[in-house]
């Protein structure tokens, strides 16, 4: 098989009001980030917020995707279940969808040892018939130890990569001398765009990015722009995307900056699957007025209106065609981002 790399998304799964799945809008989304030219779906991440979803409807978000995605796209799944059994169900699952491989965090909830965590995936991977990314995110999950990644990364060719979601860019350097030399095909994915154009320089093979899942076109060219050698566009777009994500994460109560984001886009996330307060729906208030005109900016015509419409300053449908058209062209031409 190909290895994996570039730009996976972690996207939203959309609600209707009664706060089940709503499958269109789900495939709508779908086709939507593969002609935006992503090299990966990855269902079931911490944006997907899968956590609060039912088993069967973990299942069921993959079986929408892989059906919409038709093969076009390698499918990385999530499958962090809380038991041994369901970990090999759900592998079992996604691989008769043709997924690619799945995705695994350490055990959550219980604080278990190393020795534990580096059983545990031993085991899954001798029982897996899917390949397996390891998924370090220690701020919700058990920390998979470098140690431990170094051992299973040489001893398990099941385990093909990792990853990591630490937002701690030494690790993620010394995980790169301690494993590449041995195993150059291991994958070594950053799960924070903000250090993706940094874990690239260093020889990491690409990311899942949330925030590919709102404005794919950027964070696909910034991967491009590496290839191609243009270091200069990818310092300036990496500088340019921090304001939209700390807007999208200043909306507290993670991912509902993501999914206001990804509405500015034209699509209906629906309800959100945990209440908020008061203040939380007010900050989500604030911050989503941020997101229009930094969205707008980056030139997003969805946005762009909404960005107008916030600022009180009125818009005719003539001019979201003509006035709002030519101003997003004039600044996709001076930024040098592609739609």
């Amino acid at each position: 098989m190909s290895k994996i790399s570039g730009i996976y998304t972690p996207n939203i799964v959309p609600f209707k009001d009664d706060h089940s799945i709503n499958e269109g809008e789900l495939r709508r989304l779908t086709a939507w980030l593969i002609e935006k030219g992503v090299h990966g779906l990855y269902p079931n991440g911490s944006t997907g917020e899968f956590i609060r979803l039912s088993f069967a409807d973990r299942l069921r978000v993959v079986k929408i995707m892989a059906e919409e995605n038709e093969g076009r796209l390698p499918i990385l799944a999530g499958a962090a279940e809380p038991n041994s059994d369901q970990v090999l169900q759900a592998c079992q699952f996604y691989a008769d969808l043709g997924c690619r491989a799945v995705s695994l965090t350490g055990p959550y909830y219980y604080k278990v040892s190393q020795e534990s965590i580096e059983k545990y995936f031993r085991d899954l991977a001798a029982k897996s018939p899917i390949d397996i990314l390891l998924y370090n995110i220690p701020q919700f999950s058990n920390e998979i130890s470098l140690p431990v990644v170094q051992r299973l990364a040489l001893d398990c060719p099941r385990i093909i990569g990792i990853k990591d979601s630490s937002r701690d860019f030494p690790r993620f350097c010394t995980m790169l001398a301690q494993i590449k030399p041995q195993r150059p095909d291991f994958v070594c994915f950053s799960g924070t765009e903000e250090i993706l154009y940094p874990s690239l320089v260093m020889g990491g093979d690409g990311g899942t990015i949330a925030s590919s899942g709102v404005m794919p076109e950027v964070i696909v060219k910034l991967y491009q722009d590496f290839l191609a050698g243009n270091h200069a566009e990818c310092r300036r777009v990496q500088l340019k995307i921090q304001d939209i994500i700390v807007a999208m994460f200043a909306a507290g109560n993670f991912p509902e900056g993501f999914r206001a984001a990804v509405s500015l886009r034209g699509f209906n996330p629906g309800p959100p699957r945990f209440p908020q307060s008061a203040a939380e729906l007010a900050n989500l208030e604030i911050a989503k007025g941020k997101l229009t005109c930094l969205l707008g900016e980056c030139g997003y015509v969805e946005a762009s209106r909404v960005c107008k419409l916030h600022q009180g300053i009125p818009v005719s449908p003539l001019a979201v065609k003509t006035e709002v058209d030519a101003i997003v062209q004039a600044v996709i031409n001076k930024l040098g981002i592609s739609q």
